[in-house]
């Protein structure tokens, strides 16, 4: 092979390993067509140039350390636009809360392009949002994110102190921080908690204090979001597992299929256009909030615990429209303040004005039971 083919595959093997990711010679070798044995002589030439080059025993693969400032790299105008729309937006003020360096790298990215790319990108900026609202700003726990950040980069126990709903108290605990995830509107912690002797989630908008310890520690090889929330509906897993059936009303049932809502989800369309949505979930408290979202449109067929747990909020709901509001009683009542009164004027004329002509009704009597039907 050519000086000029070596040096191509020597800057693909670096992009590779400063990816962040660790990659053994089988795939390195895959990814750029050589043999492992080549991709062993290109990892030399790596070291002796003076990369930093490690390797990681526990996933038995090779990388390079982050840099504060990465080196120029060429990009598609495609990527460009990806990146600078994605930076641009979800690192605003109405994107992922604490991202606001997102934005400021897309910014930088733009102030470097051609004039004329530039004005593209920016009039194409205007026309393109992505709307993650309803979101909670955590404009108090910046701080808090970046220790942790820090705190898993360079594996340091972190203290906190937090305000746990669980305990329905503040409280204090050493955690060993494996990672950070972002949903359901919100940036959470999850970690080993020194307190409860066991993997916990931590929410960031909780953090009141936060310190970083000199205490190191270990994330265990096989921890992975997947087996931490095993198939919880979001982010609560409980016992038992159990099969969920769901059958959604037509008005409803196309807007349902159309979302991927849970890893085990199963569609069945009956003939009438309803549908039955079969999920395994692990607990019923998070589902029954998304079921009970949809209304009358909605009924779970299975399992029965699920079934009288939506009965049970139903009730309670029930409770705070009690029968004794009448609706239709409220109407009379707007309607008579607002009726002149029989001494007025106003009143006498317009009581003994009569038509001509009397307008017969479509209806020999008015319905009185109408007006009592909201209750």
């Amino acid at each position: 092979m050519s000086s000029v083919g070596k040096i191509r595959r020597l800057l693909q093997i670096l992009e590779y390993l400063q990816s962040g990711r660790k990659y053994h010679t089988g795939e390195l070798s895959e990814f750029v067509g050589v043999s492992k044995r080549t991709i062993f002589r290109d990892l030399k030439v790596l070291q002796d140039s003076g990369v930093q080059l490690l390797y990681d025993d526990a996933e038995q693969g090779y990388w390079i350390p982050p840099s504060t400032f990465l080196p120029p790299t060429d990009l598609t105008v495609n990527e460009t636009r990806s990146l600078l729309l994605l930076g641009e937006k979800l690192g605003g003020g109405s994107g992922i809360p604490l991202q606001t360096s997102a934005r400021d790298g897309a910014l930088k990215l733009l102030a470097n392009l051609p004039p004329q790319l530039r004005t593209q990108l920016s009039d194409l900026s205007d026309r393109v949002q992505i709307s993650l609202k309803p979101l909670q700003p955590l404009a108090d726990s910046q701080e808090h994110y970046q220790r942790v950040l820090e705190a898993i980069e360079i594996r340091r126990k972190i203290r906190l102190s937090y305000d746990s709903l669980a305990e329905k108290e503040q409280i204090s605990t050493l955690v060993s921080p494996y990672q950070m995830l972002f949903q359901n509107r919100s940036w959470y912690v999850i970690g080993r908690s020194s307190l409860h002797k066991e993997v916990r989630t931590f929410h960031v908008g909780r953090i009141q204090s936060s310190i970083l310890t000199s205490d190191s520690y270990e994330i265990p090889p096989r921890f992975t979001l997947k087996k931490y929330f095993g198939n919880a509906w979001r982010m609560i897993r409980e016992q038992p597992e159990v099969e969920v059936i769901v059958r959604f009303k037509p008005l409803v049932a196309k807007n349902v299929s159309e979302v991927q809502w849970h890893a085990t989800q199963r569609l069945v369309w009956n003939p009438d256009g309803s549908l039955n949505f079969h999920a395994q979930v692990a607990g019923i408290r998070e589902i029954s909030w998304w079921v009970l979202g949809y209304g009358d449109q909605a009924e779970v067929l299975a399992p029965r615990s699920l079934r009288e747990l939506i009965f049970s909020h139903i009730q309670k709901m029930a409770s705070a429209y009690p029968a004794s509001v009448d609706l239709g009683e409220d109407r009379s009542k707007a309607k008579k303040s607002t009726t002149p009164s029989k001494t007025s004027k106003t009143s006498k004329t317009s009581n003994t004005k009569k038509p001509t002509k009397p307008i017969k009704s479509t209806q020999s009597k008015r319905p009185k039971a109408r007006a009592r039907g909201h209750r």
